[in-house]
């Protein structure tokens, strides 16, 4: 799959084409990486919507002061790319785009903040991957090109959440030839990869990694759905389940099982865990939200995962926009 990789791009095949995992130096150590994220949060609707502001928020530099000054360690940015590219190959990224990224990441830099960087809603992944992957492969051999010389702070995620015809055992299949083309020009950029379908913890069992050591592995905690997406206009019969609360003994004791199963899956397979988004939206109550949001917090941070709530100033907020005030959630989230 590396030869598909390096006949797209033109580059010479590397002598070494055996299977042992590529050790990346020590600064790029995906353990002391995942430590950076420690407490972050989504600027979600924002890049990945179709167009910047068409879901009603815009990137502001004092987003990224205040998120560094309320006690968060990053961010993650979502990102469309698939609306700014070529749709013919070289497939080649739009420069105003892609300086909009770098102007995003530079704020993250200046105040201290890591930042993961993603694909996010690639949408003709989803009904049509074989066909979209060389695009995929050459969207991220722009990228790795461009970043290579970047600080280590920041993250490249490969895919937000594959699902539907971009099954599990495609996105394995895929994975390899992702990881191989970004190493082609960076080898020690550290990689987060997600699981399929969807993100979510059911994935880890059919998730087969690449051989490559410098890689954080992150996954979408939504449960209980009735309970975080309640009210929410894209899940279908989503009002009747209004008024779900949060924080009984048997609400605690779920969250637990659903933990100690990443917790298990990390530590037999010896990578480092991240919890990429979680999040209830805003139509719950609000002490069930604070509840919930303090529950995974808090057994995210006992078992030494970073996380990165879903997200910052939209349906699931923890922060208004209108006010620039942040609401009862940062209690929940940032609790020292």
């Amino acid at each position: 799959m590396l030869a598909i990789s390096l006949a797209l791009f033109g580059c010479d095949e590397p002598k070494d084409t055996n299977n042992d995992p590529v050790v990346q130096p020590m600064e790029t150590n995906p353990y002391i990486q995942n430590q950076k994220l420690q407490r972050s949060i989504n600027l979600g609707n924002i890049l990945e919507a179709p167009a910047e502001g068409e879901w009603g928020l815009s990137l502001e530099a004092v987003y990224f002061e205040l998120i560094a000054n309320a006690g968060f360690t990053g961010v993650r940015l979502p990102v469309r790319w698939s609306t700014h590219a070529d749709t013919v190959a070289p497939y080649t990224l739009d420069p105003q785009f892609l300086g909009r990224v770098d102007w995003a990441i530079a704020q993250a830099f200046e105040n201290d903040l890591a930042i993961v960087v993603n694909v996010h809603h690639y949408e003709e992944m989803m009904t049509d991957p074989v066909t979209h992957l060389p695009r995929l492969l050459s969207i991220w051999h722009q990228l790795a090109s461009h970043y290579q010389d970047y600080e280590d702070d920041l993250i490249l995620e490969l895919f937000n959440e594959p699902h539907n015809a971009f099954t599990s055992q495609l996105w394995n299949q895929y994975l390899t030839q992702l990881v191989d083309t970004i190493r082609t020009v960076d080898t020690s950029r550290t990689l987060m990869i997600g699981t399929a379908p969807w993100g979510g913890i059911d994935g880890l069992d059919n998730l087969e990694l690449p051989a490559d050591t410098n890689l954080i592995v992150t996954v979408h905690y939504y449960n209980p759905f009735q309970f975080t997406h309640q009210g929410a206009s894209w899940s279908t019969g989503s009002d009747a389940w209004l008024g779900t609360t949060w924080g009984s003994t048997d609400d605690y004791n779920n969250l637990q099982q659903d933990f100690n199963r990443l917790k298990s899956w990390a530590e037999t397979n010896q990578r480092p865990m991240n919890v990429g988004e979680f999040g209830a939206y805003n139509r719950a109550g609000m002490t069930s939200r604070q509840n919930w949001t303090r529950a995974v917090v808090n057994i995210s941070e006992s078992m030494e995962f970073s996380w990165m709530y879903w997200e910052f100033a939209s349906g699931f907020g923890a922060f208004n926009k209108d006010t620039y005030e942040w609401n009862e959630l940062l209690s929940a989230l940032i609790q020292n």
